[in-house]
């Protein structure tokens, strides 16, 4: 990311933290962010870090429309709406670290991370796609999808785009499986489509049928990444869903069929005009499944 867009959105930052937390909090933060930015003032960075959620409180933060539109076009597939203001602040405060010194920098986060509770790993794992030297903390993120907290697995999968980015692909797919095994909101994934790919849909083929066996459902967002690399091994499932009684499951059928290369899938949609047409009317998508879930 260039030094203009880090520029832009700490400006932006700035503009949102001030407009939702009183004046003597604006300016203990600004206080504290001038300390921390000493490369060699550890212990005034772990402190403000730490104290933060007792100076903005933790109510979520009040967004413009503008606001929205403009992280999304500094950060394409980043987004801070439902955080709150110790979140925000918290990313907003490591924003204002030097990194000049690059192995002093990555010491002085990577620390912030062995000792971060619950709600300062959201954060800092919320800052990723914002921190300098961004390769540095593929080990990192691909540690954090390992964790069980919900909330942190949040923030590395939802609206994040630094996993798609900079992971490489076996963390990717693990990243994916992890959504699907604790029930995750897989839309939210940004990159979902664009890193789709053949090892991580044969993945999926195989839970399908481990699931099926077992008499349980698949998500139907499964069908989104393993649909466009259908063939002849697996189109059997394609059948098995257009006979489930489950209204969903049939339209990821459909979708499946109008989304893969396999021929024999893709002439298939047209035994199921209705579906065929609710798709080119964008009346079903994966998205429109994806919200009755």
């Amino acid at each position: 990311m260039d030094a203009q867009t880090i520029t832009a959105i700490k400006e932006l930052f700035t503009k949102i933290i001030e407009r939702n937390v009183s004046e003597d909090t604006r300016t203990w933060l600004h206080a504290k962010a001038n300390q921390s930015a000493d490369a060699n003032n550890n212990y005034q960075l772990n402190l403000s870090f730490t104290a933060i959620p007792r100076k903005t409180e933790k109510k979520e933060i009040v967004l413009e429309e503008s606001d929205i539109n403009q992280i999304n076009k500094l950060i394409p597939g980043f987004s801070i709406q439902h955080w709150t203001v110790d979140r925000l602040s918290r990313v907003w405060l490591l924003m204002q670290l030097e990194p000049n010194e690059k192995a002093n920098y990555i010491s002085r986060i990577e620390n912030l991370f062995l000792q971060a509770e619950m709600n300062e790993q959201v954060a800092l794992y919320s800052s990723l796609p914002l921190l300098a030297y961004p390769e540095s903390w593929k080990l990192r993120c691909a540690e954090g999808i390992r964790s069980n907290i919900g909330t942190v697995l949040e923030a590395i999968m939802y609206q994040n785009p630094y996993p798609a980015q900079y992971l490489d692909e076996p963390a990717w797919n693990q990243l994916i499986m992890k959504a699907f095994f604790t029930d995750k909101k897989v839309n939210y994934i940004t990159g979902l489509d664009e890193r789709a790919n053949q090892n991580l849909a044969n993945i999926l083929f195989d839970y399908v049928e481990e699931r099926w066996a077992a008499h349980r459902e698949a998500n139907p967002q499964i069908w989104r990444l393993a649909g466009p690399f259908m063939d002849e091994k697996h189109f059997y499932m394609v059948g098995e869903l257009f006979k489930k009684d489950n209204e969903t499951d049939r339209q990821a059928a459909a979708l499946i069929c109008a989304n893969t290369r396999f021929e024999k899938a893709k002439s298939l949609l047209n035994q199921y005009p209705e579906y065929k047409s609710a798709i080119d009317k964008k009346i079903v998508s994966w998205d429109v499944l994806a919200s009755k879930q």
